[in-house]
Parts: structure tokens; C-alpha cells; sequence
């Protein structure tokens, strides 16, 4: 798909316009309704079908199936990203009312570094294709990580900080406390960060972490880096009202990571495909109307199995008792 710089400057004028809109809504700290979470939930899907159904409706019909395969890869994919963030938000203690100012930034800078991990991506792929062997074995590769988490079920999982997480604060210093909205006060003549800072820093920086899987993946499904990053932006700008809709409902998703796993391993799989056919090699390539419907069935019944797994444990559980 050719992007004139014109489409690209719009896109993302046209992102920060419902990014500023989503903000000054939901400006004042408060609780997030379930009907608030909803509302805003089925408004950030609906603008992503418009941007697909709008690539189709331009003629790119090839550029609107790999942007719905990549939107819902990346979606599935970011749910995965909730867990952590509960855990993040019970490490710091985060009060409910600020909680949604914190995902909305943190969101932000998760954006912002993927932006970065898409370019360098996209640069490679261009120059390298020998990096889709890299791209599919890691892929391969964390498909069994998965399995191997999901099998282990560790229960008492805590959020550690990363590396730059700890020379910010150790650098900057932290307050004791939160002080409202505020990033930063003065303390004994000194500007520190608060804790809604240093929380804001923790999501963005550990999606690094998930941008390690993400990207590739998508990448298996289009080489298109306008795709790849249109596909990711709707995906995150939507995870903020997704995590106060499903709540509870995260810890019901028992097998998500298996259904994770066969997806990286299905898409690694076709990485490797695609590489061995870039090589010359007479290999069968799988197609993203394919690959997309691989990708729902094994959302749809990764969502199947674990709802009645979990009704199954409830109903059990009263009887041990």
C-alpha cells in the first residue's frame, strides 16, 4: 500500500484528535463506570472497523483484511497486557479514581516506543529478509513459553520493576505519597516524581516487553508499516476502557494463554514460510484471509473453553468446601 507522507501526517493529526477527545471527556479522576468502560469500549472498536471498512472502501482490499488481522491479533495480544497492568496497579497502590489517568498516559508511551519498534522493524524487513527466519523462530519460540507459563500456573505473581524503571526513580527520587494528578512536587528543595509518575513509567515501559511478540507477529501478517501501526494504535487506545470493562473477568480467561500460544506459533509458522519462499525455496504460503480466520476461531474458542473451565471450578468449588 502506497502512504503519501499527506495520509500519514492526517492519520496521526486525526488519532491525537480522538486521543485529546477521550482525554477532556474523562479529565476529572474518577471511578470508570461499567457503563462509562462500555460506551468507550464498543466507540474505539467501531472507529477501527470504520478505518478498515474505509481502506476497503478506497480500493485496498488486500490493506483491509491484513488491517482487521492485525487490529485483532493486536488486540488479543493486548489483553494479555492487562494482567500486568493489575499487577502494577496493585504494587503501587494505585486509587481507583486515578487508575484511568495512569492507563491513559501509560497507554500513550507504550505507543510512542512501539512507533520506534515498528520503524526499525519495517527498516530490516526492507533491507533483510533473512530477518523473517528471526522473526518467526522467536515467535515459535515464545508459543512455547506461553505453554510452559500456562502449565506452571503461578498463582502468587508480583510485578517487578525494570531496570530503567529503578535508575529513574533512584536518579529523580519519589514521593511518599500521591499528590492528586500531579507528575512531580517539591520536596526538601528538590523535584521528585510521584507515584502516579513512576506507575505511568511502569506500564509504558514494561509494553516494551509485550512490543517484543506483538510486532513481530503483525509483521507476519502484513509488511505494510502504515498497517502495522494503525493496527496497533487502535489496539492500545482501546485497552484503557477494555481493562475496567472485563475486571473480573480477566482471571475467567483461564486458557488465553494457550489460545496466545497457537497464535504466535501459527504466524511464526507462516514467518517461516514466507522466509524460506523469499529464499527461493518452493513453499506453500499461507493467506491473510486464512491467517485471520485462524485467529478468530482460536479466539473464539480459547473464550468457549475457559468461560465453561471456570463456571466448572465455581461450581466445584462450594462442594470442597
Amino acid at each position: 500500500m502506497d502512504v503519501s507522507l499527506t495520509v500519514w501526517v492526517l492519520t496521526v493529526v486525526g488519532l491525537g484528535v480522538l486521543i485529546a477527545a477521550d482525554f477532556f471527556i474523562g479529565r476529572k479522576p474518577h471511578d470508570v463506570s461499567m457503563r462509562e468502560a462500555g460506551i468507550w469500549t464498543v466507540v474505539w472498536i467501531a472507529l477501527a472497523v470504520a478505518f478498515g471498512l474505509g481502506l476497503l472502501a478506497f480500493g485496498e482490499a488486500q490493506a483491509s483484511t491484513e488491517f482487521f488481522a492485525g487490529f485483532i491479533t493486536e488486540k488479543s495480544l493486548s489483553v494479555d497486557n492487562l494482567f500486568v497492568f493489575v499487577l502494577i496497579m496493585a504494587k503501587f497502590s494505585v486509587p481507583s479514581h486515578l487508575q484511568q489517568r495512569v492507563l491513559l498516559f501509560g497507554v500513550l508511551i507504550a505507543l510512542a516506543l512501539r512507533a520506534v519498534f515498528i520503524g526499525a522493524g519495517a527498516a530490516m524487513i526492507s533491507s533483510f529478509s533473512w530477518v523473517f527466519y528471526i522473526f518467526g523462530a522467536f515467535l515459535i519460540y515464545t508459543a512455547w513459553k506461553l505453554i510452559k507459563e500456562a502449565r506452571a500456573e503461578e498463582e502468587d505473581e508480583e510485578f517487578e520493576e525494570n531496570r530503567l524503571l529503578k535508575s529513574i526513580e533512584q536518579k529523580f527520587g519519589v514521593a511518599d505519597r500521591y499528590h492528586g494528578t500531579k507528575l512531580f512536587i517539591e520536596s526538601n528543595g528538590k523535584r521528585v516524581l510521584t507515584p502516579l509518575m513512576v506507575v505511568m513509567l511502569a506500564i509504558g515501559t514494561t509494553d516494551i516487553l509485550f512490543a517484543l511478540d506483538s510486532i513481530p507477529a503483525i509483521f507476519g501478517l502484513t509488511q505494510d508499516p502504515y498497517i502495522v501501526f494503525t493496527a496497533n494504535a487502535f489496539a492500545l487506545m482501546g485497552l484503557r476502557q477494555l481493562y475496567f470493562l472485563l475486571g473480573g473477568l480477566l482471571k475467567k480467561l483461564v486458557h488465553l494463554s494457550y489460545g496466545l500460544s497457537v497464535i504466535l506459533g501459527f504466524i511464526g509458522v507462516k514467518l517461516v514460510l514466507h522466509a524460506l519462499h523469499e529464499s527461493g525455496v518452493d513453499t506453500p504460503e499461507i493467506s491473510t484471509p486464512l491467517s485471520l480466520g485462524v485467529i478468530c476461531g482460536v479466539l473464539v474458542i480459547t473464550t468457549i473453553t475457559s468461560l465453561l473451565a471456570s463456571r466448572k471450578q465455581a461450581a466445584t468449588e462450594p462442594a470442597d468446601r
